[in-house]
């Protein structure tokens, strides 16, 4: 099995939608030892029959990213329960509500400081204290999404999170290349998560994606949880600082999808109607 002998933990599975979820389900099924984390009392509940599915019942931790004593308190149970770990998932983003909807230049100061603190910083930071456990060949993976790169609506805050991050697992490559730890990113397409209940209008991203796309379909969490585990296994040992998309190659395209007429005019595939 391809992630046979591998332990490592993942951050930021909510439920069986998660992005995280399918990482760790792929990684699992891959030979993988895993360990996950709950944000507070009410996930943990949640969490502990995914916890029983990944045989990881007893690698259970809370880890809230925003308290810097609960990341020190998880290496130290991955230090004793693990000894070395092999791979990181960082699958955490957060915005407050105002920064996902409204005009982009009334955001507060103190939404764009916990956005960045939550969907950047902690990767920093959990690199930064996880880093003395870490084998000799191992590797970190984040989450963003092409809001990103380009203009979603209502994406707003998180997409400029979102832009920091990528350039966040760059510098970090770059920093940690010499110590044997990869980094990267997969920019995933729209999946209905738990997180992608926030935006607005989402519905109409999917049918737009679905319809745009080269491939003409949404992903899956299967989908980008495969990705994930070749990110995060071997076979991507010459792989680092690299932003990995799983679109269905969506972000490849430079306008809409187009068909033609029997006069051979174009016009866009989809309108908007189901």
């Amino acid at each position: 099995m391809i992630m046979k002998g591998k332990k490592g933990v993942i951050l930021g599975i909510a439920n069986k939608k998660s992005i995280a979820y399918g990482i760790a389900k792929s990684c699992e099924e891959q030979g993988a030892t895993v360990a996950i984390t709950f944000l507070n009392e009410r996930f943990q509940e949640k969490l502990a029959p995914i916890a029983d599915e990944l045989n990881c019942s007893e690698r259970l931790y809370p880890c809230d990213v925003s308290k810097p004593e609960e990341i020190v308190a998880l290496r130290e149970s991955l230090k004793k329960d693990l000894g070395e770990i092999d791979f990181i998932v960082h699958s955490i983003a957060f915005a407050p509500k105002e920064g996902l909807s409204g005009r982009f230049v009334d955001i507060s100061k103190e939404a764009f400081d916990i956005a960045m603190d939550i969907s950047v910083y902690s990767l920093i930071e959990l690199a930064r204290e996880l880093k003395p456990i870490m084998s000799d060949s191992s590797s970190i993976l984040t989450l963003s999404y092409y809001g990103g790169v380009k203009y979603i609506p209502n994406y707003n805050l998180m997409g400029v999170a979102k832009a920091t991050l990528e350039m966040t697992v760059k510098y970090l490559a770059e920093d940690l290349g010499k110590d044997g730890i990869r980094v990267n990113a997969i920019s995933a397409g729209p999946i209905k998560t738990l997180a992608a209940a926030g935006i607005g209008d989402f519905s109409f991203m999917l049918k737009w994606n679905a319809a745009h796309a080269p491939l003409k379909k949404n992903i899956t969490i299967e989908q980008v949880g495969n990705s994930g585990m070749y990110l995060l296994s071997d076979l991507s040992s010459g792989v680092t600082g690299e932003i990995h998309y799983v679109d269905g190659g969506y972000n490849i395209m430079g306008m809409p999808a187009v068909e033609f007429d029997e006069n051979g005019k174009p016009h866009i595939a989809w309108n908007g109607e189901n």
